[in-house]
C-alpha cells in the first residue's frame, strides 16, 4: 500500500457492493480500519427492484441511502482500490459500522475501533447477535 495524495478525496453518490465497499466515482474504495465480514444474504423484498446482499452490506447501503459520501483517501492499493476515511451525514462510516456491529476493527485501527467493536460484540448486535432465523423461531 502506498500513502495517498492529499488532493485524492472524493466526494459523491456511493453504491454499496455485496463485500461492503463502495463504489464512487468510478473508484472501488474500501472503509479505513475495518473488515466487514462475509454475512447470510438477506433481501430487501420492500424496494424495486429487490435488492439482495450480505446483511453488512445492506445496513451500510441503508445507512448511505440518498446521501453524499464525502471519502479521505489514506492509502491507494497496488490494484488502484481506495482505502478511505468516509463519512455521510455526520456520521464516520467505520465508526457506524463497528458500533453497529457490522464490521470487525483491523490490527492497525485505531485503539477507539477496537473498543466499539467490543461494545458491540457486548450487546450482541450485528454479526454478535442472535441468527435473524433462531430469533425467530424462539418468538413462536
Amino acid at each position: 500500500m502506498q500513502p495517498a495524495m492529499a488532493d485524492a478525496d472524493i466526494s459523491s453518490y456511493a453504491f454499496v457492493r455485496e463485500d461492503g465497499a463502495l463504489q464512487i466515482d468510478g473508484r472501488l474504495v474500501y472503509l479505513y480500519g475495518i473488515y466487514i465480514p462475509p454475512t447470510d444474504q438477506t433481501c430487501y423484498t420492500f424496494i424495486r427492484p429487490v435488492r439482495c446482499s450480505s446483511r453488512a452490506a445492506l445496513a451500510l447501503d441503508f445507512k448511505i441511502s440518498g446521501d453524499f459520501v464525502r471519502c479521505q483517501t489514506r492509502f491507494t492499493n497496488p490494484d488502484g482500490s481506495l482505502i478511505a476515511s468516509c463519512t455521510s451525514g455526520d456520521d464516520d462510516l467505520s465508526e457506524w459500522m463497528l458500533q453497529k456491529g457490522w464490521a470487525v476493527a483491523l490490527p492497525d485501527a485505531p485503539f477507539s475501533y477496537s473498543a466499539m467493536e467490543k461494545i458491540a460484540q457486548a450487546r450482541g448486535l450485528g454479526i454478535w447477535g442472535i441468527p435473524l432465523e433462531l430469533h425467530k423461531r424462539r418468538a413462536r
